[in-house]
């Protein structure tokens, strides 16, 4: 249990007791981020239903869809999203693009991509039906379990920082695992209330987690608090659009 308290305090804003954090109950914290995803999803769907039946104008739902994972998360992700964004955009070295990760002041480039990005997500959330609103709702979960996966198996950028500190005393083979299932079993639930469109999404998360451990250990080598973030949004956004267009082809 206070795993669980741990990683809903480090990666949500939903209150949670306050008590001393202790190293047996850091091991096991990241196994728990799905859980979160399990929570936005939820809201995500029930506003969804709630807000079909009793608002006819669907970009005010497309907005309110939107500020879901956001306002749950406090838009912590959102921030390594952007961040990631400036470093890359700056062409430099490994150095540099860290040094940029770490750099607390946004950059343009931060702003037009965060921008561009609630753009499509919205104009996306506009396009749904209740059956895209469920796959997106389950996404949520896919999407952290693919993120804690890379937090456990791909190499760290930096020996200390939010995610290395976070993660040093994390038993990483158990994290691993229970990743894993967690992705597997929610890819079955994609596929299970989806159908063809279900395996859209998965196979859209999984390209999107193969092209960011590329992208992370090429150009950062490894993998940093931001990059996780900015995975997870990507990944989010993916799903989203992965799950509108796969509704309308299929």
């Amino acid at each position: 249990m206070r795993a669980a308290i741990i990683a809903f305090s480090m990666y949500s804003r939903i209150p949670m007791p306050m008590f001393e954090w202790k190293e047996e109950d850091m091991k096991y914290a990241m196994c728990f981020f799905p859980a979160i995803g399990a929570v936005i999803g939820a809201v995500f769907f029930g506003m969804y239903l709630l807000l079909d039946r009793i608002l006819t104008g669907k970009i005010l739902v497309a907005g309110i869809l939107l500020a879901v994972p956001l306002f749950i998360t406090g838009g912590i992700h959102m921030d390594g999203f952007m961040d990631t964004c400036d470093a890359r955009t700056s062409y430099g070295d490994r150095e540099k693009k860290l040094g940029i990760l770490k750099d607390t002041h946004t950059g343009a480039f931060a702003v037009i991509f965060g921008g561009l990005y609630l753009i499509l997500y919205a104009a996306a959330c506009t396009e749904l039906d209740e059956g895209s609103a469920l796959l997106t709702a389950i996404g949520f979960i896919l999407s952290r379990a693919l993120s804690g996966l890379s937090t456990a198996t791909f190499p760290e950028a930096r020996k200390h920082g939010m995610l290395a500190d976070f993660m040093k005393d994390a038993r990483k083979k158990t994290v691993a695992v229970c990743m894993l299932v967690i992705f597997f079993l929610t890819a079955f639930l994609e596929l299970l209330f989806g159908g063809i469109c279900g395996g859209v999404v998965v196979i859209t998360t999984v390209l999107i987690f193969l092209w960011y451990r590329h992208m992370a250990v090429q150009e950062f080598g490894g993998v940093t608090g931001d990059l996780a973030g900015f995975f997870l949004q990507i990944c989010e956004l993916g799903i989203l659009l992965a799950a509108v267009i796969g509704k309308a082809v299929f």
